[in-house]
């Protein structure tokens, strides 16, 4: 350290960007042809560059032009969001890459399975409070419930922490499905 650099500051071009970087969740919708090794070329994007995908759903959504959509929720900073996009953009078979945080309003929904073992008071109280949740009974037996529960990903995360105690097994969930609201095409 010489006499006009202070302790704690370095004017190496490597400490340029010591400001903390704040991480942003964004969910894209990303229109593909239906073909094979398609998702795994988008999956292997993200691999390969080491970002996360939080949330993967896939299906055709057009079979006459066989195409289908990828509805992906990851995090990163807005610079790895922008690039993750740019990227996705310039993969052959991507028709459309749509992000859906930023596009104007949309709508977003998870679906889930829970599986809850219980008997007496427990038992009644798991029913009580999926009631309260809007979530169904798929399946009953005298010792289990499975319930089916659609809605936002904290909702879920919510009923699934509430159903711990009462005797919870194990969750399935789809991830996430969203489509831009309005009459546009997403």
């Amino acid at each position: 350290m010489n006499a006009m650099t202070t302790p704690g500051q370095s004017h190496s071009a490597y400490f340029l960007d010591d400001a903390p970087k704040t991480t942003e969740r964004h969910t894209l919708s990303v229109l593909v042809d239906n073909e094979p090794g398609v998702l795994a070329r988008v999956i292997g994007l993200f691999s390969g560059r080491g970002y996360n995908i939080d949330s993967l759903t896939v299906s055709e959504t057009e079979h006459e032009k066989h195409l289908s959509r990828i509805t992906i929720v990851t995090t990163g900073t807005p610079m790895v969001i922008t690039q993750i996009k740019n990227q996705l953009d310039r993969m052959v078979p991507v028709h459309r890459v749509i992000d859906l945080t930023v596009s104007g309003p949309a709508l977003e929904r998870e679906l889930a399975l829970i599986k809850v073992r219980g008997t007496g008071e427990m038992r009644v109280e798991a029913l009580r409070l999926a009631e309260a949740f809007n979530a169904r009974v798929m399946d009953a037996t005298t010792e289990s419930f499975i319930f089916e529960i659609t809605g936002k990903g904290d909702k879920i995360d919510q009923f699934v922490t509430i159903m711990v105690p009462l005797g919870l097994v194990e969750v399935s969930r789809t991830g996430v499905a969203a489509i831009r609201r309005g009459p546009e095409r997403t």
